[in-house]
């Protein structure tokens, strides 16, 4: 494919940690073709409710682009872009579809529920709360929105409780063959 023929398509980009809305408005300024899913939620702060526009996929954003150097480069220099998820072989894009229907999704403002499906074993990260930091093994589902979470230590387990929004599964390495 010549850099004549690149085709605009939807990237996901990873930001830093809530840098969802510094890198939105700083692409916008840009002109580059932004989509940041935010989602009406209730505070979770003790002392008062009130209803917050939050991210739909924390520390993540859509972006239209062909992909063109000056491009991926005016895209990765924004502050607080980390990178666009892909492979080995580079950025894949989204379709067009799945960009539409969560436009619409966010549109209503009615509850969406989001999260990982984790599956029994599996490498976790808890990336929010208290145990932020803690690398462990997914266990169960305790109610809809809390995991159990293993840790090892000293030949022993302990176990920890937590949002199951506050956790990120630990990508695989893939081992060369």
């Amino acid at each position: 494919m010549s850099i004549d023929t690149l085709t605009p398509a939807w990237y996901v980009l990873h930001t830093r940690s809530r840098f969802e809305n510094v890198v939105n408005e700083g692409l916008q300024k840009k002109t580059i073709e932004v989509f940041l899913p935010r989602i009406t939620v209730s505070s979770r702060r003790k002392d008062r409710k009130k209803m917050i526009r939050v991210p739909l996929f924390p520390g993540y954003l859509f972006v239209k682009s062909d992909l063109h150097p000056t491009h991926h480069l005016d895209i990765l220099k924004t502050v607080g872009a980390v990178k666009l998820v892909g492979d080995n072989q580079g950025p894949i894009s989204v379709p067009e579809e799945t960009v539409a229907s969560l436009r619409i999704m966010v549109a209503v403002d009615g509850p969406i529920t989001t999260g990982s499906l984790f599956s029994k074993g599996q490498r976790v990260l808890v990336v929010n709360g208290p145990f932020a930091g803690v690398v462990g093994v997914f266990d169960h589902y305790r109610g809809q929105d809390r995991i159990v979470v293993f840790i090892e230590a000293l030949g022993q387990y302990a176990a920890v409780e937590v949002d199951a929004a506050d956790v990120e599964p630990v990508p695989q390495l893939r081992s060369r063959q």
